[in-house]
C-alpha cells in the first residue's frame, strides 16, 4: 500500500533538510567573489597571488574576466564584468551582475558567494567613509511596479547569509543594502531607500543576491563606503576622492574574512 499523501510529503522534506544540512556541514572549498571594477578587485588579486584565466570559463567575447588560485586550503575566483567593448569603463549595475554571477556559479559551482564593493552611505543611519559593512538583507529601490504583488517583486528584498560569528569576530558594521542603476539619488528613490531601511547604497548586490537565491547558493556582501549621500558633497566627485583609499579598507577586510571562513563550514560563520 502507498503511504498515505502527507507521509510522503513529509519524507521529501525530511530529505531536503537533510540534503541542506549535509552542504551546511562540510568545510567550504570554493568561494566565488563578485567585484564590479577592476580597481576594486586587483588588490585581492596581488594578496590572494591569484592567476588571470586566459582560457576563459565563459562564452566566447564577452569581456568578463577571471582570476584564480588557492589561498589558505580554499579556491578562490575573483571574477569581474571586465571592460564595456564600446567605451572602454566597467562594467557595473545590475545587468552585468546578474550575467557574471549566473554564469560563474555554473562553471565554478561554488561554496559560497562573496559580493565585495563600493557603496554609498547614508550619514543618518551612521555610516561613514571607508567603513566596511557586512550586509544583511538586499533590495532594489528603482524597480517600482504600483501593482498588488509585482510591487513586493519590484523590491526583490532577500536576506544576506547570517554570519553571527564572522561577525563578531571582525567586529564589523551590520546594515540593509539597497541597490539601484544609478549613481546618483532621485526623490524617488530616496523614498524607496527609506522604505528599505537601508544604510548603504550600491549598483549591483540586489542583482547578485537574486541570482544567488534562484541558483541556491549562499552569498555574503562587504560594502565599503566611499561617499556619504545624504552628505553635502556631491557623490561623483566624493567617490573619486574617496576610491583608491576606501578600496584598500575593502581588501584588508575582505582578505580578514577569507582568512576566517578557511576550514570552516557554512553553520560555523
Amino acid at each position: 500500500m502507498a503511504p498515505p499523501h502527507g507521509d510522503k510529503s513529509a519524507k521529501v522534506k525530511e530529505e531536503a533538510a537533510a540534503a541542506v544540512s549535509s552542504v551546511d556541514n562540510r568545510p567550504i572549498s570554493t568561494i566565488l567573489f563578485i567585484v564590479a571594477m577592476q580597481t576594486e578587485a586587483l588588490p585581492l588579486v596581488k594578496k590572494f597571488q591569484l592567476t588571470e584565466d586566459l582560457n576563459s570559463v565563459f562564452p566566447k567575447g564577452v569581456p568578463w574576466v577571471r582570476f584564480y588560485g588557492n589561498y589558505k586550503g580554499l579556491a578562490i575566483n575573483i571574477v569581474c564584468p571586465g571592460k564595456d567593448p564600446a567605451l572602454g569603463v566597467d562594467g557595473v549595475g545590475t545587468v552585468s551582475a546578474s550575467l557574471v554571477t549566473y554564469a560563474s556559479v555554473q562553471a565554478l559551482q561554488p561554496d559560497l558567494i562573496i559580493n565585495a564593493g563600493t557603496a554609498g552611505g547614508f550619514g543618518a543611519k551612521g555610516a561613514s567613509i571607508g567603513d566596511v559593512f557586512i550586509s544583511s538583507e538586499v533590495a532594489f529601490h528603482d524597480r517600482r511596479i504600483p501593482i498588488p504583488v509585482f510591487d513586493i517583486y519590484g523590491v526583490g528584498s532577500r536576506k544576506a547569509l547570517a554570519t553571527p560569528n564572522l561577525l563578531k569576530e571582525l567586529n564589523l558594521k551590520v546594515g540593509k543594502l539597497s541597490t539601484g542603476d544609478s549613481l546618483d539619488m532621485s526623490p524617488m528613490d530616496e523614498a524607496s531607500i527609506i522604505a528599505n531601511d537601508a544604510t548603504i547604497k550600491d549598483m549591483e548586490g540586489a542583482a547578485v543576491a537574486y541570482v544567488a537565491d534562484l541558483l541556491k547558493v549562499p552569498a555574503i556582501f562587504l560594502k565599503a563606503v566611499t561617499d556619504i549621500v545624504d552628505g553635502d558633497k556631491p557623490t561623483p566627485e566624493e567617490f573619486l576622492e574617496n576610491l583608491a583609499a576606501v578600496t584598500a579598507a575593502l581588501d584588508r577586510t575582505a582578505t580578514q574574512v577569507v582568512d576566517y571562513i578557511s576550514g570552516k563550514c557554512l553553520l560555523e560563520l
